[in-house]
């Protein structure tokens, strides 16, 4: 099945709906695990609208995996620039990987790796030092694959839904 395998840098202008679709997979696979996850039906003009913008003006990077020429998964970042707010010693430009997914039958095959590491490649060979991911604290897959792959936890967020 991995004979098959390819990922390619694609424009999500180019691939909007396959994009789409895994996003919407994204959210379901979200949603079991945060129930405030909003619903995609909801969010997804405004959300493919942001990604796209992200893409043409920040230098984003749309990774796309297909196997059989059927698109299986995904990830997707963009570069942040710092303000003068910042208090981390860190000075440049930052990589911020807001999505990724890969379908569940295709899961623990190393698709989400190999992905992982041709996005990482790209934006060292650019010269980003930093890379910024946020999952939920009950992603542990996630967590676990972040962890193994040399990503440090160094913030914890909170929240209290006042309603």
């Amino acid at each position: 099945m991995l004979s098959s395998l390819e990922i390619r840098s694609v424009q999500i202008t180019d691939h909007y709906q396959a994009i789409a679709k895994l996003m919407h997979e994204l959210h379901i696979h979200e949603h079991s695990l945060f129930d405030k996850t909003a619903d995609w039906a909801e969010i997804e003009a405004s959300y493919m609208r942001h990604v796209i913008a992200m893409q043409q003006e920040n230098d984003g990077l749309c990774l796309l995996a297909f196997i059989n020429d059927q698109p299986v998964g995904f990830m997707f970042g963009y570069v942040e620039g710092q303000d003068d707010s910042r208090i981390e010693i860190h000075e440049g430009k930052e990589l911020y990987v807001t999505d990724g997914y890969v379908m569940g039958e295709y899961r623990r095959l190393g698709i989400y790796r190999m992905i992982n590491d041709m996005f990482e490649k790209h934006y060292i060979e650019k010269g980003i030092k930093r890379m910024i991911r946020f999952t939920l604290v009950n992603n542990i897959r996630m967590r676990q694959f972040l962890e193994n792959e040399g990503y440090g936890v160094t913030r914890l967020q909170y929240e209290k839904w006042l309603y």
